[in-house]
């Protein structure tokens, strides 16, 4: 039974009408270390079944009523119960139907039956226990990708990619995740994957940008022997590994245009063949993609297929970068630092007033892994109990750190901004039009409107 107990003592219910045998039968059972309580008539077993043994074994001869009937009282009142049949009579017939009614065995009153039945419960125990284990597994990792345990974040843009990956795991359509570097989007396919129909399947990562070109085809597909130089063994692809459950392809957007079109194959077709083979693999593979890049902008300069971006495209989810996250900034950086400490046997550390501020105003072009380095190192530089705003150590240009830090106009920002990329590039105007993307005159008009130092 799935809900049988670990590390407390087996429990087994003999029912038995004759009083000596089972005494002998509990006997065997106390010695392999069981708790066993006896029952000499289906009447009083039936009184103390919610009681919940774990297993039970059933004489199929009683004084009031056959063993036949009471498994089937047993099936109605505790499906999934353990029933080991014990008669003093042969009869193949009789074995078969009750194991079709779901009698765990049937086994013969003979000198070696309590040998028989103790290995018979050993082995139910040993199953049982793994079961539970595998429950109990599968609750830890079902916890360990919640949502919100996975992504931390309160902020109504994390709200809303929660909303997303809700919609995701109810179907079984591709996901294509996009965002900037570090803003996490294997984790957002991993959550969605754990909490999906086939989270009890393998997830497989592929870096695409990772892996040579000319080994990205066989490290997807797979290959046989002799396929080419250097491919003295079979090899399984990513696609075979991930068969029943998610295949993550990150940096989607680094795949050269002749294997986009086998990639579209391969989707379109539910099927591979190896490199250098003939055996065709059928396939039920969900496919989840990322990318830091405009796929959309590389489908019309013809740097991606646009039948292969509409096959991936399905359900989009966009990860906003840190910056735009509000005060999730701060709730991440106590994370980190709280993970940290926990990690190192540190003193728990708080985050000063002065140094949440500073987070606050930072830009983070590397989103939550440039986050967690800085409040890791926070953590090893500050020797008391707090993080200070000098611990940070981030790559702040003063004069941009402050831009937001009061309300202006859109007119005296820009003017900052264009002030400070011109002072940057000493009053090179052609070169500030180039990095800020705005016209050469739109300065000069500026320029002309306000001093611009």
């Amino acid at each position: 039974m799935a809900q049988s107990r670990v590390n407390t003592q087996y429990k087994i219910f003999v029912v038995e009408d004759n009083v000596l045998y089972a005494q002998i039968l509990k006997k065997q059972l106390v010695e392999d270390g069981y708790q066993v309580k006896l029952f000499h008539n289906g009447r009083d077993f039936m009184a103390s079944l919610d009681e919940r043994p774990d297993v039970v074994t059933l004489d199929y001869t009683l004084p009031d009523m056959t063993g036949y009937d009471v498994l089937k009282k047993i099936q109605r009142r505790m499906p999934g119960t353990n029933v080991i049949i014990i008669s003093a009579q042969e009869n193949i017939n009789t074995a078969i139907d009750l194991m079709k009614n779901g009698a765990y065995d049937y086994i013969m009153k003979a000198p070696d039956t309590r040998e028989k039945l103790s290995n018979i419960i050993k082995n139910i125990r040993e199953a049982d226990q793994l079961r539970t284990e595998n429950l109990i597994l599968k609750d830890a990792v079902k916890e360990k990708y919640n949502f919100r345990n996975l992504i931390k974040g309160n902020s109504r843009e994390i709200e809303h990619i929660f909303e997303l990956m809700d919609k995701a795991v109810q179907t079984q359509i591709s996901v294509s995740i996009s965002g900037a570097t570090g803003t996490g989007k294997e984790l957002v396919a991993k959550g969605i994957h754990y909490n999906s129909k086939r989270s009890n399947k393998p997830f497989v990562a592929v870096n695409v940008s990772a892996i040579p070109e000319g080994l990205l085809e066989s490290e997807l597909f797979g290959h046989e022997k002799g396929a080419f130089t250097g491919a003295d063994a079979r090899k399984i692809g990513k696609f075979e590994q991930a068969n029943g459950g998610t295949l993550f392809l990150d940096e989607i957007a680094d795949l050269e245009l002749g294997l986009q079109a086998k990639l579209l194959r391969v989707i379109q077709e539910r099927e591979l063949v190896r490199l250098g083979g003939n055996e065709t693999v059928p396939l039920d593979v969900r496919i989840i993609t990322a990318t830091h890049k405009n796929l959309a902008n590389m489908v019309a300069e013809g740097k991606f297929r646009k039948d292969l971006y509409y096959r991936l495209l399905g359900l989009p989810v966009e990860l906003p970068p840190l910056r735009d996250r509000g005060n999730d900034i701060i709730l991440l950086a106590k994370y980190f630092v709280d993970e940290f400490c926990r990690e190192n046997d540190m003193e728990p550390k708080e985050i000063s007033e002065e140094a949440r501020k500073l987070l606050l105003s930072y830009h983070f072009p590397g989103n939550i892994r440039e986050l967690k380095a800085v409040m890791e190192l926070a953590c090893v530089m500050s020797n008391k109990n707090i993080i200070k705003a000098n611990h940070l150590n981030m790559n702040i240009d003063n004069s941009v750190q402050n831009l937001l830090a009061s309300e202006k106009t859109l007119d005296e920002y820009n003017h900052e901004i264009i002030s400070h990329f011109l002072n940057k590039y000493n009053h090179n105007v052609r070169l500030v039009s180039t990095k800020l993307g705005v016209g050469k005159s739109t300065i000069y008009r500026m320029l002309q409107k306000k001093d611009l130092e």
